[in-house]
């Protein structure tokens, strides 16, 4: 069975509430995650401290995933907050409990 450590998602990480928005897609939802938390990514997504999952979707095959992500980057962000808000009211961050704290064994996932 897919966890999110394996399936190809959409996703979209948020600032805060209602803060700024990133839209992406990836083939390893966990590591791509702590990329964004970690600031390894250069760009938006650093400059606007977009580190908190929000939302995500799977797909079965990554065009599936491109192409709904295109689709999202171009609607109005009333309705990406919709999106959201639909399935996470409280704007949670969905990877809360993901990355292990204070665990000497652990190290950060990596993207294929």
């Amino acid at each position: 069975m897919a966890t999110h450590r394996t399936f190809i998602a959409t996703y979209i990480m948020a600032s805060g509430r209602n803060g700024t928005l990133y839209v992406g897609m990836t083939a390893n939802l966990e590591a791509r995650v702590w990329r964004h938390r970690s600031g390894a990514f250069d760009g938006f997504s650093q400059a606007h401290d977009c580190t908190r999952l929000v939302w995500f979707e799977h797909h079965a095959w990554v065009v599936d995933a491109i192409a709904r992500e295109k689709r999202i980057k171009k609607w109005l962000r009333d309705w990406k907050l919709q999106l959201i808000e639909e399935t996470n009211p409280e704007w949670r961050d969905l990877a809360e409990d993901w990355y292990p704290v204070n665990d000497p064994n652990w190290s950060p996932p990596v993207e294929d």
